[in-house]
């Protein structure tokens, strides 16, 4: 519990000296607030037009989820599969490397063109952008099992399947895990992306709008709101970690 409270304690002091040097900033400088507002417009803006903002949050907060579930569980069928056969390891390792190559924003305008303005092309989006970090570190977890766990499986003599389940799958957990925190901070990015290009929506369209507006304060909303929710998944993430793999609880 002390911990805990020391974590909080410092994560606002953080943030409180974040808004006390921002506000510094725009009074030192005389900044006008279209170009960057004082924590107290932002604050007035969040006051203001909460409805408004939670409407558009609960729509990326949809996408980001779906997304994030999706990518995740989309990364650990194909580690599993290239796992499992060289030969699917070989096939599907050059295409799913392509994809990571291209830039997100050059795939955003097709997604929406092949699946519409709605919430499935930011699906896909944010699942497009987290599949391959969970993908990567799965497999190469499954892959880097101790040699000492495999002779204790060839002893007792278990199968493929006996020793991919009792053997590697849990030796690679803290590797998935990592994956899943990657995601976990991305997820939200690819939603997004997909909002940027295409929406009814979403923060993104609220952002699009807001600066099509001069309205600086809102899209800082905006953005704030982006943030915590990408802090929120990471939390919930790091909580599901620790249930499921207590012996390998991150140092802080």
């Amino acid at each position: 519990m002390t911990q805990v409270v020391w974590r909080a304690l410092r994560l606002c002091g953080g943030i409180a000296v974040f808004v006390l040097i921002w506000e510094l900033v725009v009074r030192a400088f005389a900044l006008p607030p279209f170009m960057l507002p004082s924590p107290f417009s932002v604050y007035a803006a969040f006051v203001d037009q909460w409805a408004f903002l939670m409407k558009h949050a609960a729509i990326t907060a949809g996408e980001t989820v779906l997304g994030f579930l999706f990518g995740v569980g989309a990364g650990v069928l194909l580690a599993l599969m290239m796992s499992a056969s060289d030969l699917m390891r070989r096939l599907m390792l050059p295409p799913i490397t392509a994809t990571q190559s291209l830039p997100v924003f050059a795939i955003a305008p097709l997604l929406v063109l092949w699946f519409g303005f709605g919430l499935a092309s930011k699906v896909v989006m944010a699942v497009i952008v987290i599949f391959f970090s969970v993908t990567s570190t799965f497999h190469d977890g499954l892959r880097r099992t101790d040699p000492a766990f495999l002779d204790l499986a060839h002893l007792y003599r278990l199968n493929r399947w006996q020793r991919l389940r009792f053997i590697r799958i849990p030796a690679a957990l803290p590797a998935l895990a990592s994956g899943i925190r990657i995601a976990a901070v991305f997820a939200p990015i690819g939603a997004v992306v997909g909002e940027w290009v295409g929406a009814k929506g979403g923060l993104a369209f609220i952002m699009l709008q807001s600066n099509a507006r001069m309205q600086t304060d809102t899209m800082f909303a905006a953005l704030i709101l982006l943030a915590i929710m990408v802090l929120l998944l990471r939390a919930l993430v790091e909580m599901a970690v620790v249930r499921l793999i207590p012996w390998q609880q991150e140092k802080t």
